[in-house]
């Protein structure tokens, strides 16, 4: 395991649009280790520019094959044993939804989930991405490896991961089985009592840490959501239970505003 790392996760909805709001100034001003983008919605050659490539850090970008679209990317000052862009299925590899680097027994993942919220459509496409994900998910949980999959999941937990709980039950993000998928996957207390958490799983490293904050990574960008902090807890670093034990500290920044959702980082400490 790395002596230490400091880790942070964000859906930028448009790296340079987050660059343009100063986000790239407040990233490098926070100590950060390895960064995880989200919806860079944009192609490789668009970042090329000097504005994105950072003093200190190497990048990696994984486009989707429509432009403008989904995208994942990592910075990191150290530069990693392998990077790795594909997991094997079209269908999501396409969109650019993934990409890892390896540092030594080391893997982050930057991880973009589908979400379903536009239609049946894509709720169903979802729907086979958590299907073909949890057989992948379970091999790396026994490889040895240590994983920490930072992303945005498009499924908040329980309770405390969104304002309007009642409200939500019939919403993609919310439903009952994408929770149900969700909470299955992690050992921890901090789901809605719809399952029996495993004995053996991965860990929430927000949680490890904070585990009764209620704090919001996402919110509409309808009406006064953000004003009025209506928001859901979509963004996480799911982490193997070895790397998520030395979590000691975390902490997601709503201000200030780069994107529809905020920063999460997680320090781990070695």
């Amino acid at each position: 395991m790395l002596c230490a790392m400091r880790i942070l996760s964000f859906n930028a909805n448009g790296l340079r649009s987050a660059a343009s709001k100063g986000f790239l100034e407040w990233f490098r001003s926070r100590d950060i280790d390895v960064l995880c983008l989200q919806e860079t919605k944009a192609q490789a050659h668009q970042l090329d520019d000097d504005a994105y490539r950072l003093a200190g850090y190497q990048c990696w970008f994984k486009d989707a094959q429509k432009k403008g679209y989904s995208g994942v990317g990592i910075y990191s000052r150290r530069e990693p044993d392998e990077v790795l862009t594909a997991l094997g299925w079209a269908p999501f590899d396409d969109e650019g939804r993934y990409i890892e680097a390896r540092f030594g027994n080391v893997s982050v993942v930057s991880f973009y989930i589908p979400s379903g919220s536009s239609g049946e459509e894509r709720q169903s496409f979802k729907e086979q991405v958590m299907a073909w994900l949890q057989p992948i998910m379970d091999g790396w949980l026994a490889s040895g490896r240590d994983y920490v999959l930072c992303g945005d999941w498009n499924i908040v937990r329980a309770k405390p991961d969104i304002k309007n709980w009642a409200g939500n039950q019939k919403n993609s993000g919310c439903l009952p089985h994408e929770r149900a998928w969700l909470n299955g996957l992690i050992a921890d207390d901090c789901h809605d009592g719809l399952i029996v958490p495993p004995a053996h799983g991965w860990k929430d490293a927000f949680r490890v840490v904070k585990p009764d904050a209620v704090a919001y990574s996402w919110w509409s960008q309808r009406g006064s959501a953000r004003a009025n902090d209506v928001g859901w807890r979509i963004d996480y670093q799911i982490a193997t239970p070895g790397i998520a034990a030395t979590a000691c500290a975390a902490d997601i920044f709503p201000e200030p505003k780069f994107s529809d959702h905020a920063p999460l980082l997680v320090e781990y400490a070695g």
